[in-house]
């Protein structure tokens, strides 16, 4: 039952009836602390900007790993050249990393390949492999709040969202990918002939992975864990934005008993280090998730290099469509959730909120009550639920795309503007009277800001949200049985959550339409990504049957 509650912490579903984003998980002092502030009411406009502007809290961790992780071994990069990671709130730097580049990620390769052509990862046997994972599991649920703390204080999210929710979601998809580890098997086919033919499932050999900086410890588990199962190899670049988590758990992952070279952790910048090994000769297969257009980058890089596949989970702009029939107070409260979590700073965010034209007045009330009684602050002050964009390109942009709806005739209902003078935090924003041809419903924003768009009936709704470059995800909020089974079936996306949304269980395949990306993460569907099958066919002599 455990492994059941985590989903239910990042997901929200029409039958939760609080506003608090964090009403389970352990019973702590900070958890207590959230439900007293939330239930205080704070607004963004006055206790949330006083959060902002106070002085940070010191996270309660230290830095220990900023080099690169080659050959199981924390090493200095060739040029010896570091950069800095900030700290969202304040802009300042947290530590300086090693920065990877092209000889490094040779230095890497080198190392996984050695490891899978002679090491013993794929030839130990898939229960051995799966204990390891086990342990490595075991040894996340023990650092729980430190890697938590660091997620936090590399990303900008809310420590009760890293503790409660995502480090215990990476524990699951481990402990999930472990149990995989020695189901992974071929088939026997019939053959006109007199043949035995099976099929085997190998491990592909050294796979490259790129991970994003809006859920680096997630992202490190959807790439890593089916990766691991199936025997391979791995050289994963982070974010250059948030290094230090992934690096973290990786000297966990080594401390439960990964032989050298099996892991190597790159962290750099995307046009050296990534293009690097996207394009890497001796790279068998290539996973990254991030924006379309630099998913597009990566596969011209891999299909010019040796034609390596790519799986990739890229940009979306998801609708989130209120129907007719709909509990106004808890569609607005699911629609809510469905944008602002994590900052807006996700790729399957419900940012085109369609809204039944019968409903839509009332809807637009309570959305706007909602955004305005949003906490904003240092993330890890207790009761937050909205902490810093992650740095000042991406707080540039989303502040462009707001003006850019007042300027396209939307109307500004609340926020707009940056909360503080410290730190990249911007208020929860609504829009109302959003048109198609808008920029703000067009373009993946990455932000908190909500754009809400009325319709008439179904075929109307159906044609607008499918008239979208993407096709990632959305959200249904309806009572109706065959109102819902139509929506399903029509929307052209990767998910469809009805009645809730953000529910990321281990089991569920994700992954998008259109350039929305392709391939799937999570699941049995993810393990195909590291997988070769080979055909095997052998002659049969005087044979008792066919």
């Amino acid at each position: 039952m455990a492994a059941r509650r985590i989903p239910l912490l990042l997901s929200r579903s029409f039958t939760s009836s609080s506003p608090t984003l964090f009403s389970r998980g352990r019973d702590s002092s900070l958890c207590r602390a959230a439900a007293a502030a939330a239930s205080c009411g704070y607004s963004t406009a006055s206790s949330a900007a006083a959060a902002a502007a106070e002085d940070p809290i010191t996270p309660p961790v230290k830095v220990d790993y900023t080099q690169l992780l080659i050959n199981g071994q924390f090493v200095d990069s060739a040029s010896g050249k570091t950069f800095p990671t900030l700290d969202p709130r304040t802009g300042d730097v947290i530590a300086h990393v090693a920065e990877g580049e092209a000889e490094d990620v040779n230095r890497a390769v080198s190392a996984a390949r050695k490891a899978f052509d002679e090491g013993p990862w794929p030839r130990m046997t898939a229960y051995e492999r799966s204990k390891i994972i086990l342990r490595f599991a075991d040894l996340l649920e023990r650092h729980n709040d430190e890697i938590a703390a660091l997620e936090t204080w590399d990303n900008g999210k809310p420590f009760e969202q890293s503790a409660q929710t995502e480090v215990p979601m990476t524990t699951r998809l481990f402990r999930y990918y472990a149990g995989w580890a020695d189901k992974i098997q071929g088939l026997t086919a019939p053959a006109d002939g007199p043949y035995h033919v099976q099929t085997l499932h190998e491990p592909i050999g050294v796979a490259g992975q790129i991970i994003p900086w809006n859920f680096p410890l997630l992202m490190f588990a959807w790439k890593v864990g089916p990766a691991l199962a199936c025997g391979n190899t791995i050289v994963l670049k982070t974010a250059e934005q948030t290094p230090l988590s992934a690096l973290y758990v990786s000297k966990l992952l080594h401390e439960a008993g990964l032989p050298p070279g099996v892991l190597n952790i790159v962290s750099g910048y995307g046009p050296t280090a990534g293009a690097a090994l996207a394009s890497h000769m001796e790279v068998d297969k290539l996973a990254f998730t991030g924006s379309t257009a630099t998913g597009k980058i990566v596969l011209q890089l891999a299909a010019k290099s040796n034609l390596k596949p790519v799986t990739l989970e890229l940009g979306g702009k998801s609708p989130f469509i209120v129907c007719e029939d709909a509990d106004v107070d808890k569609a607005a409260e699911l629609a809510h959730y469905a944008l602002f979590f994590n900052q807006g700073q996700c790729c399957c965010a419900g940012s085109r909120t369609f809204v039944h034209e019968s409903v839509y007045d009332q809807f637009v009330e309570k959305a706007n009550a909602l955004a305005m009684k949003r906490v904003v602050g240092d993330p890890f002050k207790g009761g937050i639920q909205q902490g810093p964009q992650i740095d000042s390109e991406q707080f540039e942009k989303i502040l462009k795309y707001i003006r850019s709806g007042v300027d396209g005739g939307a109307k500004l209902e609340t926020g707009g503007e940056r909360l503080g003078s410290k730190g990249y935090y911007i208020k929860p924003t609504v829009f109302t009277g959003v048109k198609d041809d808008m920029l703000i419903a067009k373009d993946e924003i990455f932000g908190p800001v909500q754009s809400i768009l009325k319709y008439k009936d179904l075929d109307e709704v159906i044609q607008r949200s499918n008239a979208s470059q993407y096709g990632l995800a959305a959200g249904v909020f309806t009572h109706n049985l065959d109102t819902a089974n139509t929506l399903m079936r029509a929307l052209r996306v990767g998910t469809v959550w009805i009645n809730c949304f953000d529910v990321f269980d281990a089991a569920i395949p994700f992954g998008g339409y259109k350039q929305s990306g392709q391939g799937r993460e999570k699941s049995f569907y993810s393990l195909s990504n590291y997988l070769q099958v080979k055909a095997v066919v052998t002659a049969l002599k005087n044979p008792a049957w066919l």
